[in-house]
This record gives C-alpha cells, sequence and structure tokens, in this order.
C-alpha cells in the first residue's frame, strides 16, 4: 500500500497537524463519555483509591521487614500482618468498584457509538452507497468500532490510575532516597521516547490491517448474499481462494503489526528490570554502609516497581490509543458524511399533496460519470394519472423515476411535485407521500408483520390483514402456521416470487402513498401468479398517480399515457393505439419486446 511520503523539510509541521488532528479525534471519542458521567466519576473515585492504597502496601512491606529482623516480639509483626490484610481488603472492593463502573461505561459507549453509525449510514444519501461495498460499511460497525471500545472504556481510568501510581511513586522514592530515584528517573526518558516511537508506527500498521479486513469482509458478505450465484457457476474455489488472499494480505500485515510490538515489549522489560538491577546494586551498597535498611530498600525496589509499570502501561495505553485512532478515523469519515442530499434552509412541508408531478428540462449525470443519462426531459403528469415509461435499455427509465424521491438531484432543470421543486422540500414529508413496488423486491428477514409495518410502523392488525386483503396476500399468509408473525428469511427467501410481490403490494397500499413508482411487477411471474398480482396492482393504482416502467403489454394498455425513451431523450408520448399507429420506436418495441 503506498503512503504520501513528506518532505524532510516539512517534517514538524506534518507531525504537529498530525497531533492536533489526533487531538481531534480524542475529544470525539471521549465526547460518548458524557452521558455516563455519574458512573464515570464513581469509576474515577474506585481507580483513585485503588491506586492510593497501592502506594501504601510497600511501605507496610518495607516495616514489616525491618520488624521480621529487628524485633523478636511478634505482636508488632501480627499488626502489621493485619493492617495489610485490611488494606487488600480495602483495595479489593474499591477494585470492584471501579471493574463494574468502567464495564457500564464501557459497554454503554459502545452501544452508542455503533447506534451512531447505523443511525448515520442510513441517512446517507444514495449515491454514497453507488461507490462503496456493504461488507466494507458494515466493517465499521464491528471491528472498527471493536478497536475503539476498550480504549473508550478504559483508557481514561487506566491513565487516571498509573498516574496517581506513577507521581506518587516518584515522590515517594524522592523522600526514600534521592540518589536512588535519580538513578531510577534517568530510564524515564528513554521508556517514553521508545514508546512514542513504536506506538506512532503500531497507529500507521493497525490502520492497514483494518483496512484489508474491512475488504475481506465485504467480499465475504457480496458471496454469502450471493451464495446461489456461486453455487450456480460452481465459483466456490473462487470465492474461497479470493477470500483467502484477502485474508493472508492481512495476516501479512498483523505479522508485521507482531513484530512491532514483539519489539517493543522486550524492549520495556529491559529497560525497566535493568533499573530495578541498578536499584539494588546501589541500595545494596547503602544497605551495607548502613545508609539505608533493608526494609527501605524492599520499600523502595516495590516503588521503583509501580513507577516501571506505570511508565510501561502508558507506554501500553498510546500504543492502544494509537491503534483505536487508526479506527476511529474510518467512523468519524462515516460521521461526518452529509446525511442526505442538502435541505433548503426553510424546507416545504406540503403535508396532504394532491400528486401532479412534473419534469422541466431535466438533465442528469451520475455522479463520477461524464456520460449524461437524461437530456432536456419534459413531462407533466396530472393528479391520479397513469403514466408507462417505455423504452430499451439504458435509455433512463430507472434514473428518472429516482429523481422523484430524490434520491439523485439533476444537474440541469427541476423535479416538481404539487408545483415546488423537491429540493425546496423536506425529505421526510416528500418521501413519505410515495412507495414503490420494485421488479425485485426486497424483504427484510423477519416476520411478514414487521415489513408490512417498515412503511407505518403504528399499523393494527386489522389495517394489515385489509392491507394483505386488497393485495391477495391474506389468503396465502393466513396458511402459514405461523401466519403473519413467519419469518421471511433473508431477502424474503422462504417466500415464491409472486408471495414476495403481493408483500410489497400490500406494504405500499399500507402506507397509502398518493404517488406510486412501479418498476413492472409481473415480468418474471408465471400466468396464475401474474394475474393475482396484477389484480392487486389496479387496486393499488386507484386514485394515485403512478409512474410505471412497463415491460409487458397489459401494464402498457392499463395506463393513461405512455412516454417513450431513448438514449435518455423523450421520443414518443401518447396512447398505446396512437403510438402503434404511429409506426415508430414503440410500435418497434411491443412488437420485439412486449409480450402478453
Amino acid at each position: 500500500m503506498r503512503r504520501r511520503q513528506t518532505p524532510t523539510g516539512d517534517d514538524t509541521g506534518e507531525k504537529l497537524r498530525f497531533d492536533t488532528d489526533q487531538m481531534s479525534q480524542l475529544r470525539r471519542l471521549f465526547g460518548f463519555l458524557r452521558t455516563y458521567r455519574r458512573w464515570l466519576l464513581i469509576a474515577t473515585i474506585g481507580v483513585a483509591v485503588s491506586a492510593a492504597l497501592g502506594l501504601v502496601f510497600p511501605r507496610i512491606m518495607g516495616t514489616l521487614v525491618d520488624t521480621a529482623l529487628d524485633d523478636t516480639d511478634t505482636s508488632s509483626l501480627d499488626t502489621i500482618a493485619l493492617i495489610l490484610l485490611g488494606v487488600f481488603f480495602v483495595q479489593a472492593l474499591f477494585n470492584y468498584l471501579r471493574i463494574y463502573a468502567l464495564a457500564l461505561v464501557g459497554e454503554g459507549v459502545v452501544a452508542d457509538l455503533r447506534s451512531a453509525v447505523f443511525d448515520r449510514i442510513v441517512r446517507l444519501p444514495v449515491p454514497f452507497f453507488d461507490g462503496r461495498k456493504t461488507g466494507e460499511i458494515t466493517s465499521r460497525l464491528t471491528s472498527d468500532v471493536a478497536v475503539v471500545q476498550a480504549t473508550v472504556s478504559t483508557s481514561v481510568a487506566q491513565a487516571l490510575f498509573q498516574g496517581i501510581s506513577m507521581v506518587g511513586g516518584i515522590a515517594l522514592l524522592l523522600i526514600l532516597s534521592p540518589l536512588l530515584s535519580l538513578a531510577v528517573l534517568t530510564f524515564m526518558p528513554v521508556v517514553i521516547i521508545g514508546g512514542a516511537f513504536f506506538g506512532r508506527r503500531l497507529r500507521r500498521i493497525s490502520t492497514e490491517f483494518q483496512d484489508e479486513v474491512a475488504k475481506a469482509n465485504a467480499f465475504a458478505d457480496e458471496s454469502i448474499a450471493s451464495i446461489r450465484v456461486v453455487k450456480w457457476f460452481t465459483a466456490e474455489t473462487s470465492a474461497a481462494g479470493q477470500y483467502d488472499r484477502d485474508i493472508r494480505s492481512s495476516y501479512a500485515i498483523a505479522i508485521r503489526r507482531a513484530r512491532w510490538r514483539a519489539v517493543f515489549i522486550p524492549f520495556i522489560t529491559f529497560v525497566s528490570f535493568g533499573t530495578l538491577a541498578l536499584v539494588l546494586w546501589v541500595g545494596g551498597r547503602q544497605v551495607l554502609n548502613g545508609t539505608l535498611t533493608a526494609g527501605e530498600l524492599v520499600t523502595f525496589l516495590l516503588y521503583t516497581l509501580i513507577v516501571a509499570g506505570a511508565i510501561g502501561a502508558f507506554t501500553g495505553l498510546y500504543s492502544q490509543l494509537q491503534e483505536a485512532l487508526g479506527a476511529s478515523r474510518r467512523i468519524f469519515e462515516l460521521l461526518d458524511e452529509a446525511p442526505e442530499l442538502a435541505e433548503a434552509a426553510e424546507p416545504v412541508d406540503l403535508g396532504r399533496i394532491e400528486g401532479s408531478l412534473r419534469f422541466e428540462g431535466v438533465d442528469f449525470a451520475y455522479p463520477g460519470r461524464e456520460i449524461t443519462v437524461l437530456h432536456g426531459v419534459d413531462i407533466d403528469i396530472a393528479p391520479g394519472e397513469i403514466v408507462a415509461l417505455v423504452g430499451p435499455s439504458g435509455a433512463g427509465k430507472s434514473t428518472l423515476v429516482q429523481l422523484i424521491p430524490r434520491f439523485y438531484d439533476p444537474v440541469a432543470g427541476r423535479v416538481l411535485v404539487d408545483g415546488v421543486d423537491v429540493r425546496d422540500q423536506a425529505l421526510g414529508s416528500l418521501r413519505g407521500a410515495m412507495a414503490a413496488v420494485p421488479q425485485e423486491v426486497q424483504l427484510f428477514s423477519g416476520t411478514i408483520a414487521e415489513n408490512l409495518r417498515i412503511g407505518k410502523p403504528e399499523a393494527t392488525d386489522g389495517e394489515l390483514v385489509a392491507a394483505c386483503e386488497a393485495a391477495n396476500a391474506d389468503e396465502f399468509i393466513s396458511g402459514f402456521p405461523d401466519g403473519y408473525a413467519t419469518v421471511v428469511g433473508e431477502r424474503g427467501i422462504k417466500l415464491s416470487g409472486g408471495q414476495r410481490q403481493r408483500v410489497a403490494i400490500a406494504r405500499a397500499l399500507l402506507a397509502d402513498p398518493k404517488i406510486l413508482i412501479l418498476d413492472e411487477a409481473t415480468s418474471s411471474l408465471d400466468a396464475e401468479s401474474e394475474a393475482l398480482v396484477q389484480a392487486a396492482l389496479e387496486r393499488l393504482m386507484e386514485g394515485r398517480t403512478t409512474v410505471v416502467i412497463a415491460h409487458r403489454l397489459s401494464t402498457v394498455r392499463a395506463a393513461d399515457r405512455l412516454i417513450v425513451l431513448a438514449e435518455g431523450e423523450i421520443v414518443e408520448e401518447g396512447t398505446h393505439d396512437e403510438l402503434v399507429a404511429a409506426n415508430g420506436l414503440y410500435a418497434r418495441l411491443s412488437e420485439r419486446q412486449l409480450t402478453a
């Protein structure tokens, strides 16, 4: 993976910018802690008391050693041992408080973060998803959030704990023996600089690793979703090989990360134990000279271990933080994406619309493509009118209907609903007045009732039944053992094509839209299913403005008007009989493609 090279002369500025970005990310990460301030305070108290009691332990141990060496009376020894036991007990209580409170904070923050990411994902505009894989996006909800979890939930408390231990330990070291303290403090810069050096590299490698894992997840998600295609073409070996290559690539990066960690941890360990060896050497000589007692040397050694452990923990926290920053960067990229297309400063809410549609000089090209899909399209559709869009593949029919709910904005011209530009309307009320029945019905893996209520969550059971009766769906649904509680499986796989279409029609009926968009819902059904679906569609279209992408003659004949598109332009317009008589493009299409 190529990375931008920073010129040597600008390295300082780049580091300063990088640190600023880091601080900005940290503020955003810890912003999720605000909701759990009370539990975070309780955890902080538990951490502070536990760390403070940890600093009492070495002093008691030193007194215990001196007492054991100098006093033949065991009563003092017994008292010190009981005090030590009491300290451990109180510390255990506050450790429980710390662990429990941090668990509440950590799990809550992760849940909030996942909810925030998913909320932003579902509000992103359609063009955002055109250039991204589903698995790559869902990876942000899983692996990236998991990496961030440990940092957000424990790093604050751990930093406080280790901070108290380190500052308190250094202060007590200086009180005990300034000479020995100087020997210990000499090694601190080595550990700190080493931690910063390794931490930066671990962050970059962890970012690469998360990117590779997201790529593998995206491929796995697509393969599982299209498993029937994989099996039809006996592509199991090919798919497994591709996934294995992606995983091996992430594995190679993980090994590189492990190599840096394998150097980093022994380095910290060597410096820490080297410091202990120096303390033992200098302190042992002081004990022999009588300037230091054996108990004071033990106390000093224990405080040295505490300080060394705190420094090591800080470097570990820094490394963990660098990894989390790499993952959080991608999470924040999602959170920073603009939700939907920009609304007007004061959007118009039309309320209950009449259902008129008008396209005025509409040109359109998909983002990132130079080819113009629509050219100067002018259409005027009256409320309640049924208009069929006809034309060869690639003529722009599907693109045209996607401009109505404002999934995209035209490059030039306007799309108006009830005489108001859709860009000036509130998206919620605009799309709330519409419904669609696509050719390939998309159902969620829950129950039939849950799928029906997507457009109207508050719908009663009676309303569900009424909609399904009108859609010729109630009979087959009632025939299932679980009725409306029947689980349809992923993408509705447990239902037949005709059943899925009728559930989609019932879903649209329940939403009671004024504008209806149909992508010929009967083109791939058998004759019996087509008749049932067609009858349901006729009931659905009654009194609604309907735009149909037509593939069948039966649908074309039911339309009030036909609009024929070719290469993004309207080439013909009229009724079926008028266009057949004109003997133009439509007449040729109807003869070759539109079959009853």
